[in-house]
């Protein structure tokens, strides 16, 4: 599973990838402002949670 949206003002891109390995799954969110190389990245076991960090960085 792989999601990328923009914020329409702020314009960072944020992106929310679903990751599988022998422990179990993992959600990694990522946001990015392209125009100045900066870059935030957290991962989350639960899928709840990274869905609300991704909710709340596109207010």
């Amino acid at each position: 599973m792989y999601e990328m949206k923009k914020h329409l003002t702020k314009k960072w891109e944020i992106t929310f990838m679903e990751l599988e390995n022998d422990v179990g799954k993992k959600f990694k969110l990522t946001r990015i402002l392209p125009d100045m190389s900066v870059a935030e990245t957290k991962v989350f076991r639960s899928k709840e949670e990274a869905k609300k960090q991704f909710d709340e960085w596109l207010k």
